[in-house]
């Protein structure tokens, strides 16, 4: 496929599974869930154009937006710096028709860190430089493309009921497999074990090959005692990084 329809490929999906999750429900205790494919459309655009838009050696997949990353910015892991400075990406963000009044939507104003993020990009910025050094054979994207809040509290999709969480996971196993295609992808590398995991049901008999990292989360005490170091050891015991 020629870019452009590479390109048009993953926007056309991410339209289809941000449709296709908006008609789900989601009983307590989630209060408030956010879809940042619909207010931070513009900026997830602009992200599948630029940086999707050739065939890639890897995948990394994340579980889902975080409140201070994609939630805000619409780019997976979008620690706003990254995406902003890193990547040139700054859009207009709207806001969500039911937003939670304790995690507002800031968009490229927010100055809080998204941790995960920030050391994601971070090591990919000093392994290759330039965004586009990074892109030219990885991608990253999320299983899941909706944040759920208990009010404050972030939820993550692994901890939804079941008869909740299966016709959401059927979505984005057909996300997923549209990624795979679309970019010719020779590996999937689920940052943590829900991705992985994920990655490993959606893409049966599919040919390419699933891989883990440590999931660079605050909340993990691995990844606090240094996760760029543990990931790329990862990578590099996995051959896909030399």
């Amino acid at each position: 496929m020629s870019e452009q329809t590479i390109a048009q490929a993953l926007i056309a999906a991410a339209r289809e599974l941000s449709a296709d999750v908006e008609g789900l429900s989601f009983a307590a205790p989630v209060s408030h869930r956010y879809n940042p494919l619909t207010y931070a459309w513009a900026a997830h655009e602009a992200y599948l154009r630029r940086y999707g838009a050739s065939r890639k050696k890897v995948i990394f997949l994340g579980m889902n937006p975080g409140p201070f990353g994609m939630v805000q910015c619409g780019v997976p892991f979008g620690e706003i710096a990254a995406v902003r400075d890193w990547m040139g990406i700054e859009t207009t963000i709207a806001r969500p028709a039911n937003e939670n009044p304790k995690r507002p939507i800031e968009g490229f104003a927010c100055v809080r860190s998204e941790v995960s993020g920030r050391r994601l990009w971070s090591l990919f910025q000093q392994r290759f430089g330039t965004a586009d050094a990074f892109f030219a054979e990885h991608f990253v994207a999320n299983y899941c493309p909706l944040a759920f809040f208990d009010n404050a509290r972030n939820l993550t999709p692994d901890k939804l009921p079941v008869a909740e969480a299966a016709p959401l996971y059927a979505a984005c196993d057909r996300h997923l497999r549209a990624l795979v295609a679309a970019l010719d992808a020779q590996w999937v590398i689920g940052v943590g074990a829900f991705a992985q995991v994920r990655a490993a049901q959606a893409l049966q008999g599919i040919d390419v090959r699933i891989g883990k990292v440590l999931h660079p989360s605050p909340a993990s005490p691995a990844a606090n005692r240094g996760w760029a170091e543990a990931a790329t050891a990862q990578l590099e015991a996995q051959a896909i990084w030399s």
